[in-house]
């Protein structure tokens, strides 16, 4: 908050010329740089917003660009193992260096610090809150077309590090059909409002699922109520994305790299 606000955070704050939004933003180290940042998140967790943010990076990837991914989910960390990345991030006491997938998309997460990546982070706030910046200013990511940032579900302290501290052009919203998801959307988007961040479209996952043996199409979490939700924010990019087992083996596999967008195509193109 600033000196002259009132308020003891930015929740249900209206005031989007706050001077608490406009806080300067934290540079690169020297060296490196990035044309966009797009923000991926989710208002709850288990709706695939990492493999969602992998499915970006490959497809982007593949399109010629040159593709970072900042791990921010200090928690719940889970690029690498998507990308199949095991080996430590190295460091030679000026800047950490970030791994590079198979095809050449450059992570950092904080499993590519920890001695064993089922090792619990239990840290405060404050902590993981510095470590995202961290990632941000100490990471020698050379010169990138697209940053992506997957992000902690919730609209918490890491969401807002991010928008405070690094220069985001833009997020996506990853969810699911649940009716109930319609508020918890809603949260999120709205938060993106309050931070003065534009939001670049929905990704409605586990949308369907189509049967291998007889091709009905399920909608197992329910019927979708994602294009309402779009319009009521005049959000016009949305994508639907159906169940996919090869793609759940894939994961499994650490084999993100080789994901095929499929509907997700339009999508990424309308970025």
């Amino acid at each position: 908050m600033s000196e002259e606000c009132g308020k003891s955070s930015c929740s249900g704050c209206s005031e989007s010329g706050c001077a608490s939004r406009r806080i300067e933003k934290e540079s690169l180290r020297a060296g490196s740089s990035v044309k966009r940042v797009i923000a991926v998140i989710s208002g709850k967790g288990g709706v695939g917003k990492s493999t969602v943010t992998a499915m970006i990076a490959a497809a982007l990837s593949a399109k010629g660009e040159k593709v970072g991914i900042l791990d921010a989910d200090i928690t719940g960390p889970s690029i690498p193992r998507l990308f199949g990345v095991s080996d430590k991030a190295e460091s030679d006491g000026e800047c950490v260096y970030p791994r590079e997938t198979g095809r050449g998309i450059k992570i950092m997460s904080i499993n590519l610090l920890l001695e064993e990546e089922t090792a619990p982070v239990i840290w405060r706030g404050p902590v993981i809150s510095g470590t995202v910046k961290q990632f941000w200013t100490e990471v020698a990511w050379g010169e990138l077309d697209t940053m992506l940032v997957d992000m902690p579900p919730g609209t918490g302290d890491v969401p807002l590090t991010v928008f405070q501290s690094i220069p985001v052009d833009g997020l996506i919203v990853v969810t699911t059909p649940q009716e109930l998801v319609g508020m918890i959307v809603s949260k999120a988007v709205n938060m993106a409002q309050m931070m003065n961040v534009p939001v670049l479209g929905l990704v409605e996952n586990m949308a369907s699922f189509k049967c291998p043996d007889c091709g009905k199409i399920h909608e197992i979490f329910g019927h979708s109520n994602i294009a309402a939700i779009a319009e009521s924010f005049g959000i016009g990019n949305v994508c639907r994305l159906a169940m996919d087992m090869d793609r759940a083996k894939q994961a499994d596999l650490g084999k993100a790299d080789d994901f095929e967008t499929g509907e997700l195509t339009a999508f990424i193109n309308a970025l």
